[in-house]
Order: structure tokens, then sequence, then C-alpha cells
């Protein structure tokens, strides 16, 4: 029964993700978007800027905001320290960084591995959410981090009137 189910469906390949931690949650983003992974440096405040943006660095002649993810989920603590990392992302039309507590891993997850998130009241859009994806017993919740980013609540685009 199932070869028949499968007939005519081409299968989606594997993808790769960029595992994170935020405070008790593990994270995956498609590792396509990932520019580089760098160690936490103070970034120039930016004045009004939500909380969450925690202002900006300049990355080898481009000027790129840093959204601490860490305050953008509503984590209940978020601690500077030796293994915070900032992951620089290449959206196609922007460089954005992000602050996680740490990156895990790049991982490999096949569609089947890959179901939709249920319907709940969260901080983050829920188109945002890709799905959960599970690995023996981790759970990954993945993240369209472009959609995500490109949100106007983040602040980081401008709304055409």
């Amino acid at each position: 029964m199932n070869q028949v189910a499968e007939e005519g469906k081409v299968a989606a390949s594997p993808r790769e993700y960029l595992t994170f931690r935020l405070d008790q949650e593990e994270y995956g983003i498609d590792i396509l978007k990932v520019q580089e992974i760098r160690g936490y440096e103070k970034p120039t405040r930016i004045a009004n800027a939500p909380a969450f943006i925690k202002g900006v660095v300049n990355l080898r002649g481009t000027i790129v905001p840093i959204v601490d993810m860490r305050l953008k989920f509503n984590c209940a603590k978020a601690e500077y320290n030796s293994f915070t990392v900032v992951i620089i992302l290449n959206l196609g039309h922007r460089v954005v960084g992000i602050v996680v507590d740490s990156v895990s891993d790049v991982m490999e997850l096949a569609q089947e591995n890959i179901q939709a998130a249920p319907e709940v009241d969260a901080t983050i859009d829920g188109s945002a959410v890709v799905g959960l994806g599970s690995v023996g017993d981790r759970m990954l919740i993945l993240l369209d981090i472009e959609k995500l980013m490109s949100s106007v609540d983040m602040g980081l685009v401008s709304v055409e009137a």
C-alpha cells in the first residue's frame, strides 16, 4: 500500500540544518542561509531600537544588525558567556546576525523526520516555524529564518506605504 502512495511522488532530498540552543530549546535553520559563526562581541547600540536588537557590528565593511534571539523569544535569561555566539545569516537582501546560547551541530533531516508544528499562540510568527524535526530523542524547532527576520515586528525591514 505504501508503494502505491509513493508512486509518482518525488522524494525530497534530505536538508541540512544548523542547530542551536536558546535556553532549554533546540532550533534548526537551513544551513544554506548561514554565512559564518562568530564569537559574541558587544555591538554598537542604536537609539530607539527594540530591546532584542542589540545594535550593529561592522563585518568587513558591512554594517550588520545583531538580533538577540533569546530576548526576541522571551527566554528567561540571556547570559553572555564563552558559549554565546552570533550566527551571521545571508538572507539574500541583507546580512543579519542572531545571538544564540550555543551552536550544536549540523544535522541532516529527511522530510519524513519533519512534522507540522502545532498551532499555538507564540511570541513569533507561526508561519516562520517550518515544523518539528526529530532525530532519535532530540526534537528541533525548525525555523524559516528568512521569513522570521523579514517579519515587520522584527523592525529590520521598511514598511511600504
